[in-house]
């Protein structure tokens, strides 16, 4: 376990400035990897993303799940979902990251993207239910995807692959300063699910 620790302060922070984003590549194997893609596919309760713009309730082709140690609530594009009770497969995958990171998650939200049709525009994680400047993990399972950061004042670009089984690490004031994406492509047809494990601020969410 001690492995996954060294490597990971070993990892340099990706974003020039104002912000601490780390890239750990492939933490699970390719063989668990597929795994849990195909665990995660069955077992997830995924449903359709909503969101509210210009007043109108728009549900897109990617699916979501939102997942917890207690039944947050959760508000992003206008819509509020409450947490579903963690399933063996997800806290399984919760410890891996937990070790491997050295932090804490009480909560977890799944995008599933059919292929790269599907993708999410420019955002930051910054909804008040989260705990601020804390740590985003976000571990990808499935197809390979570009990943983008853009400085929200400097417009400066970083781009980046997402492999099968890897970690992304996402904390300080990186949502404060930095966009992020993950761009569509017609070059995939394969799904990618994504898992991003937060910290939701108890004092916030009820």
């Amino acid at each position: 376990m001690n492995l996954f620790d060294d490597q990971f302060e070993l990892i340099e922070n990706i974003l020039p400035y104002d912000g601490i984003t780390s890239y750990c590549g492939k933490v699970f194997s390719e063989a668990e990897a597929n795994d849990y893609f195909n665990r995660l596919m069955t077992e997830i309760e995924w449903k359709s993303d909503q969101a509210v713009i210009f007043g109108k309730v728009i549900e897109t082709k990617r699916k979501v799940a939102w997942y917890g140690s207690e039944p947050f609530s959760y508000t992003y594009s206008g819509r509020t979902k409450t947490a579903l009770k963690w399933n063996k497969t997800l806290l399984d995958i919760k410890e891996k990251i937990e070790t491997v990171s050295g932090e804490s998650f009480n909560s977890c939200l799944l995008n599933l993207y059919h292929d790269g049709a599907e993708g999410m525009a420019y955002h930051s994680d910054g909804e008040k239910d989260l705990k601020e400047n804390a740590a985003i993990s976000s571990v990808s399972f499935g197809a390979e995807r570009k990943f983008n950061f853009k400085h929200k004042t400097s417009k400066e670009l970083v781009s980046l692959v997402l492999e099968n089984g890897s970690l992304l690490m996402m904390k300080d004031k990186t949502q404060k300063f930095w966009f992020h994406r993950l761009p569509t492509t017609t070059r995939i047809i394969k799904p990618r699910i994504s898992l991003t494990f937060r910290t939701i601020d108890k004092s916030k969410s009820r």
